[in-house]
């Protein structure tokens, strides 16, 4: 009996990495809310908006959530006030200005995991 090579690679990766095989349904759900944005750019994300913060605001929020999943950081073992709060989002908000700044192109995502990385010092 053949084996196709693609069941073959599928179960390797599986096997190697059962954090894939098993996702949870909260990192699932996060992926398949971020993947369909993650074409944006510094600039794309603006322009699609046209005007509207909110769709700004929820596609960086999507990757940001995202980010933080990924690097497995629980945001409230950073903080304990709302004003460690107000200035973790003050510095995330710069840093994502910051990483913008100069290469309007830049894909929109990294930008953020540059941000979350850069802002929570890891």
């Amino acid at each position: 009996m053949r084996m196709n090579p693609f069941i073959i690679i599928a179960a390797a990766v599986m096997l190697t990495n059962p954090g894939l095989a098993f996702a949870d349904e909260e990192a699932e759900q996060m992926m398949q809310d971020a993947l369909p944005l993650m074409y944006h750019t510094c600039t794309s994300v603006i322009e699609e908006a046209d005007g509207n913060n909110e769709y700004i605001l929820d596609v960086v929020g999507k990757m940001t959530a995202l980010s933080l999943y990924n690097r497995q950081v629980d945001i409230e073992a950073h903080t304990s006030s709302d004003e460690e709060k107000a200035a973790l989002r003050e510095t995330f908000l710069a840093a994502l200005k910051e990483g913008c700044t100069g290469d309007e192109n830049a894909l929109l995502a990294g930008v953020v995991d540059n941000a979350v990385k850069s802002t929570l010092g890891l």
